[in-house]
């Protein structure tokens, strides 16, 4: 992009809309135990209600916990909310000797059908929400599911829904150089993969790899589906995105169609046969977002109301990080956000969606090997000609964050990752290779037990205050409370509840025909 082009868009920005960012995580971590292998203890009663605890969830096994932070101004304040959850969470653990596993790629795994899917209680939300996990296992396997990652959600005051769009087609034009930076994930258990084709490579005793790999998290093995693989949306405009997903919500699926709602016993398999049983069962790397209402469909929402944050999927577990992400790598993405908004950014079209998709999985496999090329605008580049490119139109969106927040963190920020990538070796996946093969004899579970201790006592010796201790307990009591009133005003019978949460009557009203939308 233009130089002068950059400058005269950001200085559009004014200090205020940029002291205006507001940020939140929502970070998944598997509960482990000592050995290494998958805890498969119910959530913690302790640690409160999953269907209601504002702070502390599951996600789709109750032996993974999700842990999700407020809306701040401020990059520290942040991260402090979220060590101070992490706190109160491994002091409950610690009545059963249990860890968060620090890495995104799983700890030791059992037979896929014994990994126990999250349980919301007895109302039709809780209900709808175990249904929805189990129609996941039919359609991807338990394992699958277990991956954990760090979402990061962002917003910039003023931005109209064009502009969130335009942001969103960037970053996943760009999404590849925060899998080269912040990937950590280039080894995995091999129970993860038992019985399943793949292209990795052995590695030490029951450990696989990839030896250039990144984020095998977003890659073949991660988050895909054959049955995703066929849509195509468009992030043109909110109305095409919501007409593509309105089709994956509204279309029947045959092999989804075959396993069928009820199972013969009359146990529910799924909530719907279509190609996706709800709006969050769609994976991708940025979601467009707004808080729903009670009740409320996620698309329905932004039809209404429009887009109001962008969710970051794509980030992996730092298991050097106490947390798993630092201050550092949420000041860079603040930058890289920035760049994805005030760069030009045409309409993307099936070819480059296409396109985009093979970038993602070659990064995810191969994004530390030398010469790596990737597709851009239909023509091969090197992925680090093009990484240094982008990071040198970085430079002055951080000087500018830089100049209204004091100081040089963004700007160091960007520093560090254009070293990184001149020095690969710094870069977090081939730490975790490196650390592998000094420390543990190849080991993938040696490693990540040894982090996931070191943690643990970490967090545990932190200062921690009777009043926090008392703050977290009366979250853990409203939330039990909030969900038994919920149970107790439910009449509905649930099979009606999800015939009317999946009718197409409840996406909200479609602009324009799908033809003109795209």
């Amino acid at each position: 992009m233009d130089k002068s082009t950059l400058e005269e868009r950001l200085g559009a920005l004014s200090p205020e809309r940029l002291r205006g960012i507001r940020r939140g995580i929502e970070k998944e971590s598997l509960r482990a135990q000592p050995d290494g292998k998958l805890a498969l203890t119910p959530h913690p009663a302790a640690l409160g209600s999953a269907l209601t605890h504002p702070h502390i969830t599951t996600d789709f096994s109750e032996s993974q916990v999700e842990l999700i932070t407020g809306v701040h101004a401020d990059v520290e304040e942040c991260l402090a909310e979220l060590t101070r959850i992490h706190q109160f969470v491994y002091r409950t653990l610690a009545s059963n000797d249990e860890r968060l596993w620090v890495s995104s790629m799983p700890c030791g795994l059992p037979t896929d059908e014994t990994i126990p899917i999250g349980r919301y209680g007895s109302s039709n939300v809780g209900r709808a929400k175990s249904v929805y996990r189990m129609g996941l296992a039919h359609r991807y396997g338990r394992r699958m599911q277990t991956i954990s990652g760090i979402h990061y959600n962002w917003s910039l005051p003023g931005l109209n829904n064009d502009q969130h769009f335009a942001l969103i087609r960037n970053f996943r034009r760009h999404a590849f150089l925060l899998l080269v930076l912040f990937g950590a994930s280039p080894a995995l258990c091999s129970t993860f993969v038992a019985g399943r084709q793949h292209e990795l490579q052995a590695l030490g005793e029951g450990s696989m790899y990839m030896p250039h790999g990144t984020s095998l998290r977003m890659g073949r093995l991660g988050y895909q589906s054959d049955a995703q693989a066929s849509l195509a949306v468009s992030y043109n405009s909110l109305e095409g995105y919501g007409a593509s997903l309105e089709d994956a919500l509204t279309r029947p699926w045959p092999a989804y169609e075959a396993i069928g709602i009820n199972n013969p016993g009359g146990e529910y398999n799924q909530l719907a046969t279509t190609l996706l049983q709800i709006e969050n069962e769609f994976y991708g790397t940025i979601r467009p977002k707004r808080v729903i209402k009670s009740g409320e469909r996620p698309l329905h929402a932004l039809r209404e109301r429009g887009v109001e944050y962008l969710e970051v999927r794509l980030m992996d577990l730092d298991p050097f990080e106490t947390i798993g992400i630092r201050a550092q790598t949420m000041r860079f993405l603040d930058v890289f956000l920035l760049h994805c908004l005030l760069s030009d950014s045409p309409n993307d079209t099936p070819a480059e969606i296409a396109d985009l998709r093979e970038n993602q999985q070659l990064t995810a496999a191969r994004g530390r090997e030398p010469g790596l090329q990737l597709r851009r605008n239909g023509r091969d580049v090197l992925l680090a000609d093009w990484a240094q490119e982008l990071l040198q139109e970085c430079a002055p969106i951080a000087d500018a964050l830089d100049a209204v927040h004091g100081g040089t963190l963004h700007a160091d920020a960007v520093r560090d990752a254009q070293a990184s990538l001149r020095s690969p070796e710094r870069l977090p996946s081939a730490r975790v290779l490196a650390d592998m093969s000094a420390q543990h004899g190849d080991s993938f579970v040696s490693f990540v037990r040894e982090r996931s201790e070191q943690t643990r006592q970490a967090l545990m010796q932190l200062p921690w205050s009777s009043e926090e201790q008392a703050r977290f307990e009366e979250a853990t009591r409203e939330s039990i409370e909030a969900q038994k009133e919920i149970e107790a005003n439910d009449t509905m019978p649930f099979e009606v509840y999800r015939q009317q949460y999946v009718s197409p009557s409840r996406l909200g009203l479609r602009r324009r025909p799908l033809a003109a939308a795209l």
